[in-house]
């Protein structure tokens, strides 16, 4: 089921770090408002609802109704501050206005289907990600909640690369270029590593050393000298 993306707003006039500690003890998020060539606008956003929409993945993609009072702002969220030490805290978060005729630049997840249905995983094979996301550019109204990627054809040591891609409509890659070495992989099969023959273990090594406190046993050269000596005296 999809997330309503909405998150209602006030605009904030008290600002700096203190004002921010303020806010968070309130149970409330600071966060900033700009783009479309508009005045950037200082918010104070309600941290219950900011938390419960980061639950779905497209919060980080999709477009956000900000509500400001009277108004609503399109926007998408482009930056997340989260506390060093305590990752499911954050701290502030920046939002950029979007403008219907105007393209966006954001990231979209990719969803991997038929992992295990892979010609490479059949073959004994492991599965790789090497991106867990793309950026695109697109207008507001092309945007996709994310790319989906099948891999049931990928061989073994094989790989999926950005431009094996399937795009929707209006929408490109911004890291494919002219420069081929951006055909970076997405993802990939690869044979597994064999293990290599092993050295001897300790427990081997250790039973070819006596026993602390037992009796060893006489070296054979040392035997035949005494008894030589013993025969010529």
């Amino acid at each position: 089921m999809s997330v309503e993306l909405k998150l209602d707003a006030a605009v904030r006039t008290d600002q700096g770090k203190s004002a921010s500690r303020r806010l968070r003890r309130a149970k409330k998020l600071p966060a900033i408002l700009y783009g479309a060539k508009k005045d950037a606008i200082a918010l104070a956003l309600d941290e219950e609802q900011v938390m419960g929409l980061m639950r779905d993945e497209t919060f980080f993609s999709q477009i956000i109704d900000v509500n400001i009072g009277d108004t609503t702002e399109r926007a998408i969220l482009k930056d997340l501050q989260r506390h060093p030490v305590k990752p499911l805290v954050v701290l502030h978060m920046d939002l950029q206005r979007v403008t219907a005729g105007q393209k966006l630049r954001q990231r979209v997840p990719l969803h991997f289907i038929n992992e295990e249905k892979a010609v490479g995983v059949k073959q004994g094979g492991t599965l790789h990600h090497d991106l867990l996301d793309v950026e695109i550019e697109c207008l507001p109204r092309h945007l996709p909640a994310y790319i989906e990627v099948d891999i049931a054809t990928l061989g073994l040591d094989e790989a999926y690369h950005l431009s094996d891609l399937k795009l929707p409509k209006g929408v490109v890659l911004t890291a494919l270029g002219d420069d081929p070495d951006h055909d970076t992989s997405v993802v990939s099969i690869y044979t597994p590593r064999k293990p290599t023959e092993e050295e001897p273990g300790e427990g081997e090594q250790a039973a070819t050393v006596p026993t602390i406190g037992a009796e060893a046993e006489p070296d054979q050269e040392e035997v035949d000298e005494q008894s030589s000596a013993k025969t010529q005296g």
